[in-house]
């Protein structure tokens, strides 16, 4: 988390910086901002459709502790466009008290979907959620583009559930498959159906996802509050 107080002087008083942020994160202009940038990027052909699906688990900082168990209760509400988990995306696992970002990253390694939960909960049942946040509005007629070419992910996505929901939509995927469920289709036999198709070639490219999530992380490695 970056200390308010540490804002260069040449910006002005930490504080207006601060509400500047706060404003801007209430009304919007943060998302919009995004957005917009995703627009132009798709329309230059920036933006390879082929995602690669991963999490990541980040140490909350000590100060995020202090967070009130209901948001609406705190001193300044967490506020902004969209709704603040109740547990604010603070929870309890190996690592102590961490917040888990789970993210859709394209080729390019820009990220295009995150969503935010508590450390422990697991990475298979936020594979959806992740996906239907991508959202991409043209710059000229016509819908957004909200469905890419090829999702990549490893083993922990590799459920029946999200298969199915990827050959709904007609998306291409590369998730390998998981040792136990290879046995379980071989003891069934020919009633075990065929396994899913798997290229370990193209499997490589979901580095983009993990070079996507260390170009977020940065040096610094805490989350905190988004109140002071």
């Amino acid at each position: 988390m970056f200390p308010w107080r540490d804002v260069p002087a040449v910006y002005g008083p930490w504080g207006r910086v601060y509400d500047l942020f706060r404003r801007w994160q209430r009304n919007g202009t943060w998302q919009r901002l995004l957005t917009r940038l995703q627009s132009l990027a798709d329309a230059k052909g920036a933006i390879t459709w082929d995602l690669s699906v991963d999490s990541t688990v980040c140490r909350a900082h000590q100060h995020a502790a202090g967070a009130r168990k209901q948001g609406d209760l705190q001193k300044e509400p967490p506020g902004g466009i969209f709704t603040e988990p109740r547990d604010h995306g603070l929870g309890r696992s190996r690592g102590g008290f961490t917040t888990k970002l789970h993210l859709a990253v394209e080729q390019g390694q820009k990220p295009m979907s995150i969503v935010v939960t508590a450390g422990q909960r697991g990475d298979s049942p936020q594979f959806e959620p992740v996906l239907e946040k991508v959202r991409v509005p043209r710059i000229g007629p016509g819908r957004p583009r909200i469905r890419p070419d090829r999702v990549r992910a490893d083993k922990a996505y590799a459920s029946r559930k999200n298969r199915v929901y990827l050959r709904r939509r007609g998306i291409r995927c590369t998730i390998p498959d998981k040792a136990d469920q290879a046995r379980n289709r071989q003891k069934r036999g020919s009633r075990g159906g065929r396994p899913p198709l798997f290229d370990p070639a193209d499997y490589r490219e979901r580095h983009a996802v993990e070079c996507g999530i260390n170009r977020l992380r940065g040096p610094n490695k805490c989350v905190g509050r988004v109140g002071r």
